[in-house]
Parts: C-alpha cells; structure tokens; sequence
C-alpha cells in the first residue's frame, strides 16, 4: 500500500523565452512566407502523336470548353476547326481558378473527360496542375499555366 503523503511527483517545466521588449506604440510583425501568386491565365496546347503542336487556346480564369453552335451560344474555347473536334461536345468542360488551385469540370459530355495520371482517368471534376494531358472525346491537350 502506498502512502499518498509520501509520494513526490517529478514535474518538468517547459521554459518559454517572451519575445524582446518593444517600446510602447511599437509592435512586432512576422512577415508572411512568400508565395508565389498563381496566375488566371492558362493555355491548352493540342498534343498529337505524343507530341505539343502549335496550336494553342489561350484563357483567362473559367473558360467552357466545346464547339460552338448557334443554339448554344458562344464557347471561350471552341474545338470546332480541330480535326478533333468532331467528339467533343458543344459545352464539354469547364476549367477554372479555385482560390487558387486549377480545376477541371466535365460538363455531361458524350464521350467524357479524362486527366492522365498512371493512366487517363475519366474524371467529373479534377484538380489540374501546368504539365497535366487532358483528353476531351478523342482531343488530347497539355494545360499549362502562364
């Protein structure tokens, strides 16, 4: 039987320094890390045979991407001249800048929207980052930040 009288605990202290002392009416600022802003501008480039062509669309924060058609009004993007283009619906995707993450919507196209991880995947909504191949239908596409 123990004698609770008897018992001493061993306490460790934790010593906290207080920051230097300032003069009154000053105060103490930690200046925030540095980060780099992302930017809302981006670019898809066409990939064909494995490999970036020249032709590029550029946009600035969301853009829809699809091929126009009068009923459906204006696209930001519009696949329409690519030879591509024939699998891709009027509104197939939507890519934007989400408090600063890039994203990538499928917009219930016919033939799906797809993000190349280990493989292509069929993706609803997708984060996107620069470098990342997105197929849309049978159109491949390298997004890039600028």
């Amino acid at each position: 039987m123990v004698d609770d009288q008897n018992v001493v605990e061993t306490v460790e202290e934790e010593v906290i320094e207080a920051p230097e002392a300032v003069e009154d009416g000053q105060a103490v600022v930690e200046e925030p890390a540095e980060v780099e802003p992302v930017s809302g501008n981006a670019k898809l480039t066409v990939k064909r045979g494995g490999v970036e062509t020249d032709t590029e669309f550029t946009f600035t924060g969301t853009a829809i991407i699809g091929r126009f058609d009068p009923a459906v009004g204006p696209i930001d993007v519009d696949l329409a001249d690519l030879p591509e283009g024939s699998y891709v619906s009027r509104k197939h995707a939507k890519v934007w800048l989400d408090e600063g993450v890039w994203k990538i919507a499928d917009l219930g196209s016919s033939n799906g929207t797809f993000v190349l991880r280990s493989d292509f995947e069929r993706v609803d909504e997708a984060e996107i980052n620069d470098g990342d191949e997105i197929a849309l239908g049978n159109a491949r596409f390298v997004f890039h930040t600028l």
